[in-house]
């Protein structure tokens, strides 16, 4: 009986300090707390897995600049936006997988109450650069969206909030957090897997998104776009070296998700070709990029008919480089900054420099990025048909029709670029099989699930834009 006595008497003593035995089911490796860092990460990778995919439920955007052919399906390249969740895909992963996250990781740092108010300052305007351009993603993808009511979880039907006002509203944070930033002090460190603290580089990334917001809307409020751009352009990137990249690894889930698609290691599908509506003009002008870019078939550049069916053996296929599990996504390069001050400067915004200097340092900018020397460049451009005196058109066709080279394999920007400069002339698939009455997308519709889970927010936003359509353009767009 003792013995009995002493074998319960620590269970009876154990049980007196719990509440119930849910008390004994705590699994100590699940995190309480999302670290800040740890968040951001996440949300980087977010934004460049959406950004980069070729995934045809995500991102079609190489196709609806003609950069690829596809040679099975012609849903996307006919631009049926509702065969499959398309617009539904992009709207998620930006809301959910980045902008939460990263407003999740502010609201963290914000409760930190020991952190040294220049390390939180910079990492708060690290989280805001970041939200800044993913809020640019979706106003310039779908026009008016939810904002202010975005991402309360007490309120699961969020207005609609229109596309001019939330772009200036970003166009304020932007500069807010610029002006937090102190260079000299680091941000976060290994949770920045683009700068790695480098809170000089994030100025000059900041700096970069403001030139480009301005640029964007160039054509509607040229006096905002002027202030903007000029008080930026001292500021922005000044070589390849500055490039806002997230590094992806080659193991997965952490590589490029364009290996995930494409590369044989990863997929046996065969489901793109170059577009002989690039690969054309790239052969006419001997362009040095070809060979990263895209394969040969015998020695040569072939391009696949644009909206139809295509052989997969008989045409280019995507170049070697682009497929490699490691090769970063760019948000944001050198080329790209150095094509908006050309144009800048042809718009009066701004005085440093001349348009064919920021062109030509453009150009050569992206032959270099992609393994061609200073000498390649040079001869290039040296070609009547690329030199900036006499290349064809106005500055708009010109350097609108060399960005749509520079951009290649960064669809999404290349679509935007493509809507706002109006150039190159690119044609829907006509003819043959083709439907009658295609026309390439100036906007993504609305999510379809809108339709059932936020009904009357959705339609009112349609009808405020001009119709929830493809073809309605967005405010910016105006020619």
């Amino acid at each position: 009986m003792k013995k009995l006595i002493i074998f319960l008497l620590p269970v009876v003593l154990l049980a007196s300090c719990v509440d119930s035995l849910d008390d004994y089911n705590i699994n100590e490796k699940k995190a309480t707390v999302v670290p800040p860092a740890t968040l951001f990460s996440n949300a980087l990778k977010g934004l460049a897995d959406v950004l980069t995919t070729p995934s045809v439920n995500t991102n079609n955007y190489r196709l609806y600049v003609q950069h690829w052919s596809t040679t099975t399906y012609l849903d996307e390249p006919r631009y049926n936006l509702t065969a499959r969740t398309i617009p539904q895909a992009l709207w998620q992963a930006v809301y959910r997988d980045v902008i939460s996250d990263l407003n999740e990781a502010k609201k963290i740092l914000n409760a930190d109450a020991l952190l040294d108010a220049k390390v939180k300052a910079n990492q708060l305007a690290q989280l805001e650069i970041m939200e800044v351009y993913s809020w640019a993603v979706l106003v310039n993808t779908f026009g008016n969206v939810p904002y202010t009511e975005a991402l309360d979880p007490t309120n699961p039907l969020p207005k609609y909030d229109d596309a001019k006002t939330v772009y200036d509203a970003i166009l304020v944070r932007l500069d807010a957090a610029l002006a937090g930033i102190t260079p000299t002090t680091a941000g976060f460190t290994t949770g920045d897997l683009i700068y790695k603290g480098d809170m000089a580089k994030w100025s000059k990334f900041g700096n970069s998104l403001k030139l480009k917001l301005g640029m964007i809307i160039a054509d509607v409020d040229a006096a905002k776009a002027k202030t903007l751009v000029a008080a930026a352009a001292p500021n922005v990137f000044t070589s390849n070296a500055d490039k806002a990249a997230f590094p992806y690894i080659g193991t997965p889930p952490n590589y490029n998700p364009i290996a995930q698609n494409l590369n044989i290691l990863y997929s046996t599908r065969q489901d793109f070709v170059g577009s002989s509506t690039l690969i054309d003009p790239l052969n006419a002008l001997n362009d040095p990029r070809r060979s990263s870019f895209f394969t040969t078939v015998g020695d040569k550049y072939v391009g696949g008919n644009y909206g139809f069916l295509n052989t997969y053996a008989n045409f280019s296929k995507v170049g070697t480089k682009i497929i490699e599990p490691t090769l970063e996504g760019l948000l944001m390069d050198y080329a790209e900054v150095e094509f908006f001050l050309a144009e800048a400067v042809e718009r009066g915004f701004i005085t440093s420099g001349t348009a064919a200097s920021h062109y030509n340092n453009a150009v050569t900018a992206s032959i270099t990025y992609w393994g061609g020397t200073p000498a390649e460049a040079a001869a290039y451009l040296a070609q009547p048909a690329v030199a900036y005196a006499t290349a064809k058109g106005d500055y708009k066709e010109k350097i609108g029709f060399q960005k749509w080279i520079a951009l290649y394999n960064r669809g999404w920007e290349a679509w935007v670029e493509w809507r706002r400069l109006d150039y190159p002339k690119l044609s829907p698939p006509t003819g043959g099989s083709a439907p009658a009455g295609l026309a390439i997308p100036v906007r993504i519709i609305y999510p379809i699930n809108e339709q059932t889970l936020n009904p009357a927010n959705r339609e009112a936003a349609g009808t405020a834009i001009g119709g929830d359509l493809a073809t309605t353009k967005l405010w910016w767009d105006k020619f």
